[in-house]
């Protein structure tokens, strides 16, 4: 067992990043993974700044929480690939441990790498030789086939179809129904760093870096 997926006999404080409708989506999949397991451990909301309770959950200051001498545990539930990967570092550098939170109903099949700190949601896939970096997002019924490289930071929305031998760079927010054409073993589709792909958008070619693409076939609207 690794480190990531350890339990503390004592106890664990677990935070969720984000207290919005993300957030609120994430904590009950983070309770039911490891909440039996852990019976002592607080799960909070993290904010920039303490606050009253959200949805009968406690909500905690940034600070406080990378400040305190309890064994941490976090996951970051905010769609801003800059923020996240912001408080993925700080939280890392306080000493905390960053989870992988999954739901029951997602799939990973063979042969598949996963940076730490992602989260799978509800009928979600990654398929066969896969390889995804950290703080990966894959949202509810959103699929990414074989033979793809994913980066950090990177969002799939709900609902994103993305076909094999496909780069997806560091920083890229895919929205949601979005589609991404297959790539081949020796020319594969690439997404550049810092993209942003509309809801919708059918994406039939490589896509450089920082560009904002949305439409059918996706066109470039502007750049970031």
């Amino acid at each position: 067992m690794d480190a990531a997926s350890a339990s503390c006999d004592d106890g664990r404080l677990i935070g969720v990043f984000g207290s919005a409708g993300f957030g609120r989506e994430v904590l009950p999949l983070l309770r039911r993974q490891y909440g039996a397991a852990e019976p002592r451990s607080r799960f909070v909301f993290v904010e920039r700044t303490s606050a009253a309770d959200q949805h009968g959950v406690p909500v905690i200051a940034e600070a406080s929480f990378f400040d305190s001498p309890e064994p941490r545990a976090f996951v970051i539930a905010i769609a801003d690939v800059a923020i996240r990967k912001h408080l993925f570092e700080q939280a890392v550098l306080s000493g905390a441990v960053p989870l992988e939170v999954r739901s029951a109903s997602s799939e990973i099949l063979d042969r598949v790498e996963r940076g730490s700190g992602a989260i799978l949601c509800g009928h979600s896939t990654i398929s066969s030789d896969t390889k995804v970096g950290l703080g990966f997002h894959l949202n509810i019924s959103s699929y990414l086939a074989h033979d793809c490289r994913i980066g950090d930071f990177v969002t799939f929305g709900p609902n994103v179809m993305c076909a094999g031998n496909v780069i997806v760079e560091d920083n890229v927010y895919v929205g949601g129904g979005a589609l991404i054409r297959q790539g081949t073993p020796d020319n594969p589709l690439i997404i550049g760093a810092g993209a942003t792909i509309g809801m919708g958008a059918v994406v039939t070619k490589s896509v450089p870096p920082g560009v904002i693409m949305a439409g059918n076939p996706a066109r470039p609207m502007r750049q970031r």
